[in-house]
Protein backbone atom coordinates (compact mmCIF):
# COMPACT_ATOMS: atom_id res chain seq x y z
CA UNK A 1 0.00 0.00 0.00
CA UNK A 2 1.44 3.38 -0.95
CA UNK A 3 -0.19 5.10 2.02
CA UNK A 4 0.85 2.47 4.57
CA UNK A 5 2.18 4.03 7.74
CA UNK A 6 5.73 3.22 8.81
CA UNK A 7 6.77 2.56 12.43
CA UNK A 8 10.36 2.27 13.67
CA UNK A 9 10.97 -0.09 16.62
CA UNK A 10 14.26 0.42 18.50
CA UNK A 11 15.05 -2.25 21.12
CA UNK A 12 18.10 -4.35 21.91
CA UNK A 13 16.02 -7.44 22.74
CA UNK A 14 15.36 -9.54 19.60
CA UNK A 15 12.22 -11.07 21.13
CA UNK A 16 10.70 -7.62 21.72
CA UNK A 17 11.51 -6.51 18.17
CA UNK A 18 9.99 -9.68 16.75
CA UNK A 19 6.84 -9.49 18.89
CA UNK A 20 6.22 -5.83 18.05
CA UNK A 21 6.87 -6.42 14.36
CA UNK A 22 4.28 -9.20 14.21
CA UNK A 23 1.75 -7.20 16.22
CA UNK A 24 2.18 -3.97 14.24
CA UNK A 25 2.12 -5.69 10.86
CA UNK A 26 -1.12 -7.45 11.81
CA UNK A 27 -2.56 -3.98 12.49
CA UNK A 28 -1.58 -2.94 8.97
CA UNK A 29 1.57 -0.93 9.66
CA UNK A 30 4.95 -1.30 7.94
CA UNK A 31 7.77 -1.89 10.43
CA UNK A 32 11.51 -1.21 10.46
CA UNK A 33 13.73 -2.14 13.41
CA UNK A 34 16.98 -1.02 15.02
CA UNK A 35 18.86 -2.31 18.08
CA UNK A 36 20.86 0.68 19.34
CA UNK A 37 21.03 4.47 19.57
CA UNK A 38 23.40 4.73 16.59
CA UNK A 39 21.33 2.55 14.25
CA UNK A 40 18.13 4.22 15.46
CA UNK A 41 19.45 7.70 14.65
CA UNK A 42 20.61 6.47 11.23
CA UNK A 43 17.12 5.12 10.52
CA UNK A 44 15.42 8.36 11.61
CA UNK A 45 17.76 10.38 9.38
CA UNK A 46 17.05 8.30 6.27
CA UNK A 47 13.33 7.40 6.53
CA UNK A 48 10.18 9.43 7.21
CA UNK A 49 8.48 7.45 9.99
CA UNK A 50 4.96 8.04 11.26
CA UNK A 51 5.89 6.79 14.75
CA UNK A 52 8.96 5.61 16.68
CA UNK A 53 8.83 3.09 19.55
CA UNK A 54 12.13 3.28 21.40
CA UNK A 55 13.54 1.46 24.42
CA UNK A 56 14.84 3.79 27.14
CA UNK A 57 18.02 1.82 27.87
CA UNK A 58 20.07 0.75 24.85
CA UNK A 59 23.57 -0.78 24.68
CA UNK A 60 25.21 2.44 23.50
CA UNK A 61 23.15 5.01 25.39
CA UNK A 62 19.64 6.25 26.14
CA UNK A 63 16.61 6.19 23.88
CA UNK A 64 16.13 9.85 24.80
CA UNK A 65 19.21 10.58 22.66
CA UNK A 66 17.31 9.30 19.62
CA UNK A 67 14.30 11.39 20.64
CA UNK A 68 16.42 14.54 21.11
CA UNK A 69 18.10 14.01 17.74
CA UNK A 70 14.79 13.41 15.94
CA UNK A 71 13.17 16.51 17.45
CA UNK A 72 15.72 18.74 15.74
CA UNK A 73 13.66 18.14 12.62
CA UNK A 74 10.34 20.10 12.64
CA UNK A 75 8.67 17.08 11.01
CA UNK A 76 9.82 14.70 13.76
CA UNK A 77 7.49 11.72 14.30
CA UNK A 78 5.79 11.06 17.66
CA UNK A 79 7.75 8.82 20.07
CA UNK A 80 6.64 6.11 22.48
CA UNK A 81 9.32 5.35 25.07
CA UNK A 82 9.24 1.76 26.34
CA UNK A 83 11.24 0.35 29.26
CA UNK A 84 11.36 -2.27 31.98
CA UNK A 85 12.93 0.26 34.36
CA UNK A 86 9.84 2.21 35.37
CA UNK A 87 10.19 5.10 37.81
CA UNK A 88 8.19 8.33 38.08
CA UNK A 89 11.30 10.32 37.24
CA UNK A 90 12.02 8.28 34.10
CA UNK A 91 8.46 8.76 32.95
CA UNK A 92 8.53 12.51 33.51
CA UNK A 93 11.94 12.83 31.83
CA UNK A 94 10.59 11.05 28.76
CA UNK A 95 7.40 13.09 28.59
CA UNK A 96 9.19 16.39 29.17
CA UNK A 97 11.69 15.49 26.45
CA UNK A 98 8.81 15.34 23.99
CA UNK A 99 7.67 11.72 24.03
CA UNK A 100 3.98 11.25 23.28
CA UNK A 101 3.66 8.21 25.56
CA UNK A 102 5.55 6.12 28.09
CA UNK A 103 4.96 2.37 28.18
CA UNK A 104 6.20 -0.05 30.84
CA UNK A 105 7.40 -3.59 30.09
CA UNK A 106 5.78 -6.04 30.13
CA UNK A 107 2.96 -4.16 28.41
CA UNK A 108 -0.55 -5.21 27.48
CA UNK A 109 -1.04 -5.30 23.71
CA UNK A 110 -4.56 -3.88 24.06
CA UNK A 111 -3.10 -0.89 25.91
CA UNK A 112 -0.62 -0.48 23.08
CA UNK A 113 -3.40 -0.77 20.50
CA UNK A 114 -5.32 2.03 22.22
CA UNK A 115 -2.20 4.22 22.43
CA UNK A 116 -1.54 3.73 18.70
CA UNK A 117 -5.09 4.72 17.89
CA UNK A 118 -4.80 7.80 20.11
CA UNK A 119 -1.58 8.90 18.42
CA UNK A 120 -2.08 7.81 14.81
CA UNK A 121 -5.87 7.76 14.62
CA UNK A 122 -8.12 4.96 13.34
CA UNK A 123 -8.72 6.62 9.95
CA UNK A 124 -5.92 8.99 8.91
CA UNK A 125 -7.80 10.09 5.78
CA UNK A 126 -10.48 11.87 7.81
CA UNK A 127 -10.13 15.11 9.72
CA UNK A 128 -10.88 14.94 13.47
CA UNK A 129 -14.07 16.96 13.11
CA UNK A 130 -15.34 14.87 10.18
CA UNK A 131 -14.52 11.60 11.90
CA UNK A 132 -16.45 12.69 14.99
CA UNK A 133 -19.68 12.98 13.05
CA UNK A 134 -19.73 16.71 13.86
CA UNK A 135 -20.68 17.58 10.32
CA UNK A 136 -23.63 19.43 8.91
CA UNK A 137 -24.77 22.80 7.66
CA UNK A 138 -27.26 23.65 10.41
CA UNK A 139 -26.72 26.88 12.30
CA UNK A 140 -26.42 24.93 15.57
CA UNK A 141 -23.51 22.74 14.48
CA UNK A 142 -21.79 25.46 12.46
CA UNK A 143 -21.68 27.58 15.61
CA UNK A 144 -19.92 24.72 17.42
CA UNK A 145 -17.44 24.13 14.61
CA UNK A 146 -16.60 27.83 14.39
CA UNK A 147 -15.52 27.73 18.03
CA UNK A 148 -13.08 24.84 17.58
CA UNK A 149 -10.33 26.81 15.87
CA UNK A 150 -10.79 29.82 18.12
CA UNK A 151 -10.52 27.93 21.43
CA UNK A 152 -7.90 25.47 20.17
CA UNK A 153 -5.34 28.24 19.73
CA UNK A 154 -5.58 29.26 23.40
CA UNK A 155 -4.59 27.34 26.58
CA UNK A 156 -7.98 28.10 28.16
CA UNK A 157 -9.92 25.38 29.95
CA UNK A 158 -13.00 24.39 27.94
CA UNK A 159 -16.22 22.89 29.33
CA UNK A 160 -18.10 20.81 26.74
CA UNK A 161 -21.72 20.11 27.63
CA UNK A 162 -24.36 18.05 25.90
CA UNK A 163 -26.48 14.93 26.12
CA UNK A 164 -24.92 11.47 25.91
CA UNK A 165 -24.10 10.50 22.35
CA UNK A 166 -23.67 14.01 20.96
CA UNK A 167 -19.90 13.60 20.48
CA UNK A 168 -18.34 15.45 23.42
CA UNK A 169 -15.14 13.40 23.58
CA UNK A 170 -14.66 13.57 19.84
CA UNK A 171 -15.11 17.35 19.88
CA UNK A 172 -12.46 17.48 22.61
CA UNK A 173 -10.13 15.47 20.40
CA UNK A 174 -10.79 17.89 17.52
CA UNK A 175 -9.84 20.83 19.78
CA UNK A 176 -6.65 19.02 20.79
CA UNK A 177 -5.70 18.18 17.20
CA UNK A 178 -6.13 21.81 16.15
CA UNK A 179 -4.12 23.14 19.11
CA UNK A 180 -0.40 23.97 19.52
CA UNK A 181 -0.03 20.78 21.63
CA UNK A 182 -1.43 18.50 18.91
CA UNK A 183 1.82 16.52 18.79
CA UNK A 184 1.44 15.70 22.48
CA UNK A 185 -0.78 13.01 24.00
CA UNK A 186 -4.56 13.20 24.25
CA UNK A 187 -5.79 11.28 27.31
CA UNK A 188 -9.34 10.86 28.57
CA UNK A 189 -10.83 9.57 31.81
CA UNK A 190 -14.49 9.02 32.71
CA UNK A 191 -14.80 10.60 36.14
CA UNK A 192 -18.12 8.90 36.84
CA UNK A 193 -17.04 5.38 35.92
CA UNK A 194 -14.73 4.55 38.84
CA UNK A 195 -14.66 4.83 42.65
CA UNK A 196 -13.09 7.91 44.20
CA UNK A 197 -9.87 6.21 45.36
CA UNK A 198 -9.24 4.68 41.94
CA UNK A 199 -10.00 7.97 40.19
CA UNK A 200 -7.49 9.80 42.38
CA UNK A 201 -4.82 7.23 41.54
CA UNK A 202 -5.71 7.35 37.84
CA UNK A 203 -5.48 11.15 37.72
CA UNK A 204 -2.54 11.83 40.04
CA UNK A 205 -0.71 8.49 40.17
CA UNK A 206 0.49 6.58 43.23
CA UNK A 207 3.70 5.28 44.74
CA UNK A 208 4.50 1.66 45.41
CA UNK A 209 2.97 0.38 48.65
CA UNK A 210 0.62 3.34 49.11
CA UNK A 211 -2.39 0.99 49.29
CA UNK A 212 -3.25 -2.68 48.93
CA UNK A 213 -2.48 -3.73 45.38
CA UNK A 214 -0.05 -0.88 44.67
CA UNK A 215 2.79 -3.20 43.64
CA UNK A 216 4.68 -0.54 41.68
CA UNK A 217 4.70 3.20 41.05
CA UNK A 218 1.96 4.41 38.74
CA UNK A 219 2.19 7.57 36.63
CA UNK A 220 -1.13 9.44 36.65
CA UNK A 221 -2.88 10.91 33.63
CA UNK A 222 -2.01 14.50 34.51
CA UNK A 223 1.70 13.65 34.36
CA UNK A 224 1.33 11.45 31.28
CA UNK A 225 -0.54 14.25 29.48
CA UNK A 226 2.49 16.53 29.82
CA UNK A 227 2.59 18.94 26.84
CA UNK A 228 -0.71 17.51 25.67
CA UNK A 229 -4.38 17.43 26.64
CA UNK A 230 -6.37 15.66 29.33
CA UNK A 231 -10.16 15.33 29.04
CA UNK A 232 -12.12 14.97 32.28
CA UNK A 233 -15.27 13.29 30.95
CA UNK A 234 -18.47 13.38 33.04
CA UNK A 235 -16.76 15.77 35.44
CA UNK A 236 -20.15 16.54 37.02
CA UNK A 237 -20.13 13.08 38.63
CA UNK A 238 -17.01 13.76 40.72
CA UNK A 239 -17.35 13.35 44.49
CA UNK A 240 -17.05 16.50 46.67
CA UNK A 241 -13.59 15.53 47.96
CA UNK A 242 -12.29 14.87 44.43
CA UNK A 243 -13.67 18.24 43.36
CA UNK A 244 -11.49 19.88 46.03
CA UNK A 245 -8.39 18.02 44.82
CA UNK A 246 -9.08 18.86 41.18
CA UNK A 247 -9.58 22.53 42.03
CA UNK A 248 -6.19 22.62 43.72
CA UNK A 249 -4.51 21.08 40.66
CA UNK A 250 -6.14 23.60 38.33
CA UNK A 251 -5.07 26.47 40.58
CA UNK A 252 -1.50 25.39 41.30
CA UNK A 253 -0.70 23.13 38.33
CA UNK A 254 0.92 20.66 40.71
CA UNK A 255 -0.08 17.13 41.73
CA UNK A 256 0.87 14.82 44.57
CA UNK A 257 0.68 11.08 43.81
CA UNK A 258 -1.27 8.98 46.31
CA UNK A 259 1.15 8.04 49.09
CA UNK A 260 3.79 10.44 47.77
CA UNK A 261 5.62 13.07 49.81
CA UNK A 262 6.52 15.57 47.11
CA UNK A 263 4.57 17.44 44.51
CA UNK A 264 5.11 17.24 40.77
CA UNK A 265 4.61 20.17 38.44
CA UNK A 266 2.33 19.37 35.49
CA UNK A 267 1.67 21.12 32.20
CA UNK A 268 -1.37 19.75 30.40
CA UNK A 269 -4.29 21.44 28.62
CA UNK A 270 -7.48 20.61 30.54
CA UNK A 271 -10.81 20.00 28.82
CA UNK A 272 -13.92 18.86 30.69
CA UNK A 273 -17.19 17.33 29.51
CA UNK A 274 -20.54 16.72 31.17
CA UNK A 275 -24.07 15.65 30.33
CA UNK A 276 -25.33 17.53 33.38
CA UNK A 277 -26.32 21.19 33.66
CA UNK A 278 -23.46 22.15 35.98
CA UNK A 279 -24.93 25.54 36.85
CA UNK A 280 -27.97 23.73 38.22
CA UNK A 281 -25.71 21.30 40.11
CA UNK A 282 -23.98 24.31 41.67
CA UNK A 283 -27.34 25.80 42.68
CA UNK A 284 -28.33 22.51 44.34
CA UNK A 285 -25.02 22.26 46.18
CA UNK A 286 -23.83 19.17 44.29
CA UNK A 287 -20.91 20.87 42.53
CA UNK A 288 -18.45 23.43 43.84
CA UNK A 289 -19.03 26.93 42.50
CA UNK A 290 -15.30 27.79 42.49
CA UNK A 291 -14.49 24.65 40.49
CA UNK A 292 -17.34 25.40 38.09
CA UNK A 293 -15.84 28.79 37.25
CA UNK A 294 -12.38 27.25 36.86
CA UNK A 295 -13.76 24.81 34.28
CA UNK A 296 -16.24 27.20 32.69
CA UNK A 297 -13.68 29.55 31.12
CA UNK A 298 -15.04 28.68 27.67
CA UNK A 299 -18.33 26.81 27.27
CA UNK A 300 -19.28 24.81 24.17
CA UNK A 301 -22.70 23.17 24.11
CA UNK A 302 -23.29 20.34 21.66
CA UNK A 303 -26.95 20.33 20.56
CA UNK A 304 -28.93 17.07 20.54
CA UNK A 305 -29.61 15.53 17.14
CA UNK A 306 -33.33 16.29 17.39
CA UNK A 307 -32.46 20.00 17.39
CA UNK A 308 -30.51 19.78 14.13
CA UNK A 309 -32.50 17.31 12.06
CA UNK A 310 -31.59 19.22 8.90
CA UNK A 311 -28.12 17.66 9.32
CA UNK A 312 -29.48 14.13 9.55
CA UNK A 313 -29.38 13.23 5.80
CA UNK A 314 -25.74 14.30 5.56
CA UNK A 315 -24.83 12.48 8.77
CA UNK A 316 -26.64 9.31 7.72
CA UNK A 317 -24.97 9.22 4.29
CA UNK A 318 -21.60 9.89 5.93
CA UNK A 319 -22.02 6.90 8.28
CA UNK A 320 -23.22 4.65 5.43
CA UNK A 321 -20.15 5.53 3.37
CA UNK A 322 -17.79 5.07 6.30
CA UNK A 323 -19.29 1.73 7.34
CA UNK A 324 -19.14 0.38 3.78
CA UNK A 325 -15.49 1.42 3.52
CA UNK A 326 -14.62 -0.11 6.90
CA UNK A 327 -16.36 -3.40 6.18
CA UNK A 328 -15.06 -3.64 2.61
CA UNK A 329 -18.52 -3.92 1.05
CA UNK A 330 -19.92 -2.12 -2.03
CA UNK A 331 -21.21 1.34 -1.30
CA UNK A 332 -24.89 1.51 -0.38
CA UNK A 333 -27.30 4.42 -0.58
CA UNK A 334 -30.32 5.53 1.41
CA UNK A 335 -33.64 5.90 -0.37
CA UNK A 336 -35.71 9.08 0.13
CA UNK A 337 -38.27 7.15 2.21
CA UNK A 338 -35.45 5.85 4.44
CA UNK A 339 -34.29 9.42 5.04
CA UNK A 340 -37.87 10.44 5.89
CA UNK A 341 -38.06 7.55 8.36
CA UNK A 342 -34.81 8.60 10.04
CA UNK A 343 -35.99 12.20 10.30
CA UNK A 344 -39.19 11.07 12.03
CA UNK A 345 -37.30 9.33 14.84
CA UNK A 346 -36.67 11.20 18.11
CA UNK A 347 -33.04 9.98 18.53
CA UNK A 348 -32.73 9.86 22.33
CA UNK A 349 -29.23 8.40 21.86
CA UNK A 350 -28.26 11.21 19.46
CA UNK A 351 -25.49 10.77 16.86
CA UNK A 352 -24.16 7.64 18.56
CA UNK A 353 -27.57 6.01 18.14
CA UNK A 354 -27.74 7.01 14.46
CA UNK A 355 -24.31 5.52 13.82
CA UNK A 356 -25.35 2.31 15.60
CA UNK A 357 -28.49 1.97 13.45
CA UNK A 358 -26.56 2.61 10.23
CA UNK A 359 -23.80 0.17 11.14
CA UNK A 360 -26.36 -2.50 12.04
CA UNK A 361 -28.15 -1.99 8.73
CA UNK A 362 -25.00 -2.00 6.58
CA UNK A 363 -23.73 -5.13 8.37
CA UNK A 364 -26.88 -7.22 8.01
CA UNK A 365 -28.34 -6.08 4.69
CA UNK A 366 -26.93 -7.20 1.33
CA UNK A 367 -28.85 -4.92 -1.01
CA UNK A 368 -27.38 -1.77 -2.51
CA UNK A 369 -30.44 0.35 -1.67
CA UNK A 370 -31.46 0.90 1.96
CA UNK A 371 -35.21 1.49 1.93
CA UNK A 372 -37.55 2.39 4.79
CA UNK A 373 -38.77 -1.21 4.88
CA UNK A 374 -35.19 -2.47 5.31
CA UNK A 375 -34.34 0.23 7.85
CA UNK A 376 -37.44 -0.15 10.03
CA UNK A 377 -36.42 -3.48 11.57
CA UNK A 378 -32.95 -2.25 12.45
CA UNK A 379 -34.20 1.07 13.76
CA UNK A 380 -36.66 -0.53 16.15
CA UNK A 381 -34.47 -3.53 16.94
CA UNK A 382 -31.43 -1.44 17.82
CA UNK A 383 -33.03 1.44 19.66
CA UNK A 384 -36.58 0.64 20.68
CA UNK A 385 -37.97 3.63 18.82
CA UNK A 386 -41.35 3.60 20.55
CA UNK A 387 -41.01 4.61 24.17
CA UNK A 388 -43.02 2.60 26.68
CA UNK A 389 -44.30 5.49 28.75
CA UNK A 390 -47.01 5.22 31.39
CA UNK A 391 -50.31 6.59 30.14
CA UNK A 392 -52.23 8.59 32.75
CA UNK A 393 -55.97 7.96 33.04
CA UNK A 394 -57.93 11.25 33.43
CA UNK A 395 -60.12 11.54 36.53
CA UNK A 396 -63.21 11.87 34.36
CA UNK A 397 -62.36 8.64 32.53
CA UNK A 398 -61.79 8.07 28.79
CA UNK A 399 -63.44 6.53 25.74
CA UNK A 400 -60.75 3.89 25.22
CA UNK A 401 -61.96 2.74 21.79
CA UNK A 402 -62.02 6.29 20.46
CA UNK A 403 -58.60 6.99 21.93
CA UNK A 404 -57.07 3.84 20.38
CA UNK A 405 -58.65 4.64 17.01
CA UNK A 406 -57.05 8.07 17.19
CA UNK A 407 -53.63 6.57 17.93
CA UNK A 408 -54.09 4.05 15.10
CA UNK A 409 -55.07 6.78 12.64
CA UNK A 410 -52.08 8.90 13.65
CA UNK A 411 -49.61 6.06 13.09
CA UNK A 412 -51.20 5.10 9.76
CA UNK A 413 -50.95 8.69 8.52
CA UNK A 414 -47.30 8.93 9.62
CA UNK A 415 -46.44 5.64 7.94
CA UNK A 416 -48.04 6.79 4.69
CA UNK A 417 -46.20 10.11 4.85
CA UNK A 418 -42.85 8.41 5.47
CA UNK A 419 -43.31 5.96 2.60
CA UNK A 420 -44.64 8.49 0.13
CA UNK A 421 -48.12 6.93 0.18
CA UNK A 422 -46.85 3.40 -0.55
CA UNK A 423 -49.30 1.27 1.44
CA UNK A 424 -47.35 -1.98 1.33
CA UNK A 425 -44.25 -0.32 2.79
CA UNK A 426 -46.40 1.54 5.32
CA UNK A 427 -47.91 -1.79 6.40
CA UNK A 428 -44.40 -3.23 6.89
CA UNK A 429 -43.46 -0.29 9.10
CA UNK A 430 -46.45 -0.98 11.37
CA UNK A 431 -45.94 -4.78 11.40
CA UNK A 432 -49.35 -5.23 9.73
CA UNK A 433 -50.33 -7.44 6.85
CA UNK A 434 -51.24 -5.56 3.69
CA UNK A 435 -54.88 -6.71 4.06
CA UNK A 436 -55.09 -5.47 7.66
CA UNK A 437 -53.55 -2.11 6.70
CA UNK A 438 -56.02 -1.60 3.85
CA UNK A 439 -58.92 -2.48 6.15
CA UNK A 440 -57.95 0.17 8.71
CA UNK A 441 -57.01 2.72 6.04
CA UNK A 442 -60.41 2.33 4.33
CA UNK A 443 -62.21 2.53 7.65
CA UNK A 444 -60.39 5.79 8.45
CA UNK A 445 -60.65 7.15 4.90
CA UNK A 446 -56.86 7.16 4.38
CA UNK A 447 -56.60 5.04 1.21
CA UNK A 448 -57.63 7.66 -1.29
CA UNK A 449 -55.14 8.22 -4.05
CA UNK A 450 -53.34 4.87 -3.84
CA UNK A 451 -51.92 3.78 -7.17
CA UNK A 452 -52.26 0.49 -8.99
CA UNK A 453 -48.52 -0.11 -8.62
CA UNK A 454 -49.07 -0.19 -4.88
CA UNK A 455 -51.29 -3.25 -5.10
CA UNK A 456 -49.75 -6.74 -4.71
CA UNK A 457 -50.68 -9.44 -7.21
CA UNK A 458 -52.11 -11.65 -4.48
CA UNK A 459 -53.74 -10.80 -1.20
CA UNK A 460 -51.60 -11.44 1.86
CA UNK A 461 -53.12 -13.40 4.72
CA UNK A 462 -54.19 -11.33 7.69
Amino acid sequence: MTDQRMILVIDDEPSIREMLTIFLEEMGYAVQTADAVRSGIAAVDTTAFDLVMCDLRLPDGSGLEVLDHARKNPAAPPFIIITAHTTPQNALDALRSGASEYLSKPFNVEDLRLILRNILGAEPSMTPVEDSGLIGSSQAIQKVLSLVGRVAATPSTVLISGESGTGKELLARAIHNASPVASGPFLSVNCGAMPENLLESELFGHVKGSFTGAFKDHIGLFARAENGTILLDEVGDMSPSMQVKLLRVLQERRIRPVGGHREIEVNARVLAATNKILAESVRLGHFREDLFYRLHVVDIHLPPLRDRLEDLPELARFFVQRCCTRFGVPQKRLSPDAIRLLRAHTWPGNVRELENVIERTVTLENGELISSGVLTEHLHGATGAISHRRHVLPEEGIDLEEYLNGVRADFLRQALDLTGGHQKHAAEMLRLSYRAFRYHAEKLGLNRGSTASDQPHTEEPS
